[in-house]
């Protein structure tokens, strides 16, 4: 394993903030996905963690989560120190957690520059990742006016994705380009000439900037969040955080971070959008389908996480928390079976998109 890099002004943001409802009735308001140690017995904020060694030193990833789950990011980043966990009161979308890292980091300090991660993806393989994340380390290094995003190799015309094309090359780097543009959603047709065109990739989500930047640019496009966050960064590490943190943070207006800060750095001359290819395999983990995916299949294409018997069934993913509970099936195909303590899902694998509507609707118990 390679040794964590030795700038010492290298940090990283884990956002973990999301809900999850997909992912119903595994993930729930009290245990989101990104918690749950469903990937090889590991969560996707522990792999996510675990993903940054040789590029972040353990004591500078920091991680941006709902308050109401610290203990359980605690315990899933083992070591992870209190000055690192960002506890959100209220969620306000991408943005303002990425701003509020950067309001806490530079009053760490004021050179830092910082990796921003998202926490239910999986990404492979590891060298190709450092690789790319270095390059974009280096770029903002050598300009901090720089804001660097990802692009993965499209491998299907995904319509619920964002696109990035690439533009000129970045003299000095190997693979580093100026961002030509971005596309939010493309329809099928649009999104399947981007598949056959080696310029564009999938945007990823997943960053690196210069705090001090982030901060400037918040305050230039969104100065009343940039005000809130500045309160807030002053009151970190001080009697007056918790309180501040609470007052502040909710009144924040809620956007994110393509929208927010990417989509108006494009037109802004004070800085300047590069993209880095990550020539690796990125699956977002955010659909019991998806989920499935990341699994080995029998040779029916069945996919399963539990005990499990079927007998002339295929196509099923099937998905258990409980080792003692047998869950068998008879001819069946195409399906999504996932059992918990108190619930359990059963949809074709062709609607495991509406999960979230159906997540929304069962009692408050078993949200």
């Amino acid at each position: 394993m390679n040794k964590p890099a030795h700038n010492p002004h290298r940090y990283a943001l884990i956002m973990a903030g999301g809900s999850g409802t997909r992912l119903w009735p595994m993930s729930r308001a009290t245990k989101p996905k990104q918690l749950l140690p469903f990937i090889g017995g590991k969560s996707m904020l522990q792999l996510s963690s675990e993903r940054l060694e040789g590029l972040v030193a353990a004591d500078k990833r920091l991680v941006c989560a709902s308050c109401a789950y610290a203990a359980d990011v605690v315990g899933s980043i083992g070591g992870l120190s209190p000055h690192c966990f960002l506890g959100e009161p209220a969620a306000r979308d991408t943005l303002n957690a990425i701003g509020f890292a950067a309001a806490v980091l530079v009053q760490r300090d004021p050179d830092a520059i910082f990796a921003v991660m998202t926490s239910d993806h999986v990404i492979e393989p590891h060298d190709a990742f450092c690789k790319a994340v270095e390059t974009a380390f280096a770029l903002v290094e050598a300009d901090p006016r720089r804001l660097v995003t990802f692009s993965v190799p499209p491998t299907f015309p995904a319509t619920g994705y964002g696109y990035v094309e690439r533009g000129e090359a970045i003299a000095g780097f190997n693979e580093a380009y100026r961002a030509a543009r971005f596309i939010e959603k493309p329809d099928l047709a649009r999104a399947t000439q981007f598949v056959a065109n080696p310029a564009f990739g999938w945007n990823t989500g997943m960053f690196v900037f210069h705090a001090r930047t982030v901060l400037d640019a918040i305050g230039w496009f969104l100065p009343a969040n940039a005000a809130g966050l500045a309160r807030i960064g002053a009151a970190w590490g001080t009697a007056d955080e918790e309180a501040v943190i609470t007052e502040v943070y909710p009144t924040l207006t809620k956007i994110s971070v393509d929208y927010g800060l990417m989509e108006p750095a494009s037109r802004d001359e004070r800085l300047a959008i590069c993209v880095v290819p990550m020539h690796v395999s990125w699956r977002d983990v955010g659909s019991w389908s998806s989920f499935g995916a990341i699994l080995e299949s029998d040779a029916q294409g069945n996919r399963a996480v539990g005990s499990v018997l079927h007998l002339d069934s295929t196509n099923l993913t099937v998905v258990s928390d409980d080792p003692a509970h047998m869950i068998a099936t008879i001819g069946v195909e195409g399906l999504v079976v996932v059992h918990t303590h108190d619930a359990t899902l059963i949809c074709p694998a062709a609607m495991a998109e509406r999960v979230k509507e159906i997540a929304g609707r069962v009692p408050s118990d078993y949200q």
